[in-house]
């Protein structure tokens, strides 16, 4: 009798869509292939925030039945990566001595540099630390180093990088899933998801920032030497820009979103007083296409030069060799890649998924770029699991039957750093961190 194909399923919770994307383990290399993605339109999500529960559970559950509609098969356990607009991203150093004589780094001595490093954080005790991603190892003054384990020195430094989020945003978020009758495996931010699914490993070593162009959100991945130096998340969308259309030109959402998808940001001047008739409660109005690519235009500019660049500037970098790298829905707008390019004078491209060559057609393009990042992530964190350290998601308390099956219910635990807490969650984070390289050693 031949075993049930080992399901990967990513799960990406957008203000636009809900997708699913699911992939089959080799049994024989450990890779993954895609096999199906779902879809479905998201309600009761705005700026990355669920606003309405029942809403979006439906959509998740839309999705969910698509997507085992395409694969003909059940999955009840996901990944899922979602938003937010209070997302912080915060550096902090730990150093921990080896000795007077030199000698080789153990994994105790790496987990004292994080526990060192976790202790600077200042948690309120209403979010909790969703990812800890360590981003470099200095040993003896020399940084840059991956993976410190057995090399020899006297002094291990660390940077460690915690994205930290309202736990009621994480919250809500599993509670979505669960009602939409699945398992929560894992969480990640969007932001690193898309990066995941559309950065190159040379774009990621020589140093670019990743826009992904949502409905709601702009998520900012800004990688260097391999790791994310600073992921973060701008409410600000491609529902902006629709609303800017709606608003100046006096019509409905609906007309203003099918007209922003007509035009191209960089239009040959002719083409600029070619007429756009949109039907208006039964009246045929005109516009230009000059009039709707420089409302467009506007928006885009804004988010790039004012609310992007100012993100950039946050990262602490100052060179991006590799440049932009742009995904999401907005990322199709015609002409956006030269655009932003003026814009910050950086190179720009418009990025499908990495394994767009592995996706169905029509669901391959850059907005679906995050949902298969989820898939990328999972398989990366199998392979290097002390790179992603997840301490919200590392308390697994109780079981529920999900769809028939048993699964463990997660339940977040808060990270904070205060003189009550502090020796708790610290404690809860290193076994966590033990596990970790008892996997991978």
């Amino acid at each position: 009798m031949k075993a049930e194909p080992e399901l990967l399923v990513g799960l990406d919770l957008g203000t636009s869509k809900v997708a699913v994307v699911v992939a089959e383990r080799d049994d024989r290399t450990g890779e993954a292939q895609i096999i199906g993605v779902g879809q479905a339109p998201s309600y009761g999500i705005r700026k990355g925030l669920i606003v309405n529960l029942e809403q979006a559970v439906s959509s998740v559950r839309n999705a969910v039945e698509d997507a085992r509609h395409m694969v003909g098969l059940d999955f009840y356990r996901v990944t899922v990566a979602f938003s937010g607009t209070d997302v912080q991203s915060v550096l902090t150093r730990g150093m921990v001595s080896l000795g007077r004589t030199p000698r080789p780094v153990l994994e105790s001595d790496v987990e004292r540099a994080i526990e060192v490093a976790q202790s600077e954080l200042d948690v309120t005790s209403n979010h909790s630390v969703l990812h800890a991603i360590p981003v470099d190892f200095c040993l003896d003054g020399h940084s840059g180093i991956d993976d410190p384990l057995g090399m020899t020195g006297s002094r291990l430094e660390l940077e460690l990088q915690s994205l930290i989020v309202p736990t009621s945003t994480i919250q809500n978020v599993i509670n979505c899933v669960e009602r939409a009758g699945l398992a929560v495996d894992g969480l990640l931010l969007k932001p690193l998801a898309a990066a995941m699914g559309a950065l190159s490993t040379e774009e990621a070593h020589s140093g670019a920032a990743v826009v992904d162009l949502g409905g709601g959100t702009t998520g900012i991945a800004v990688y260097s030497e391999g790791r994310p130096r600073r992921l973060s998340v701008i409410p600000v969308g491609g529902d902006h820009i629709t609303n800017d259309l709606a608003c100046v030109l006096k019509i409905p959402t609906s007309k203003a979103e099918a007209l922003k998808k007509e035009v191209s940001l960089t239009e040959e001047p002719d083409a600029m007083e070619d007429l756009l008739d949109v039907d208006v409660r039964g009246q045929k109005v005109s516009f230009s296409v000059g009039q709707v690519a420089e409302i467009v235009g506007c928006r885009i500019e804004e988010i790039f030069e004012t609310l992007v660049g100012k993100e950039l500037t946050k990262s602490g970098l100052t060179m991006f060799p590799a440049g932009i790298v742009m995904a999401g829905g907005v990322a199709n707008t015609g002409g956006l890649d030269s655009f932003v390019s003026d814009v910050l004078d950086l190179p720009v491209r418009t990025a499908a998924p990495l394994d767009a060559n592995r996706m169905p057609p029509g669901r391959d393009g850059t907005e679906f770029a995050a949902s298969a990042g989820v898939i990328r992530y999972v398989l990366q964190k199998e392979e290097k699991p002390y790179r992603y350290l997840e301490p919200s998601a590392s308390l697994l308390k109780g079981r529920s039957d999900v769809g028939g099956h048993s699964a463990e219910r997660k339940i977040l635990p808060r990270l904070v750093v205060d003189k009550r807490e502090a020796d708790g969650a610290i404690r809860s984070l290193m076994d966590t961190i033990k596990k970790s390289f008892r996997e991978l050693f």
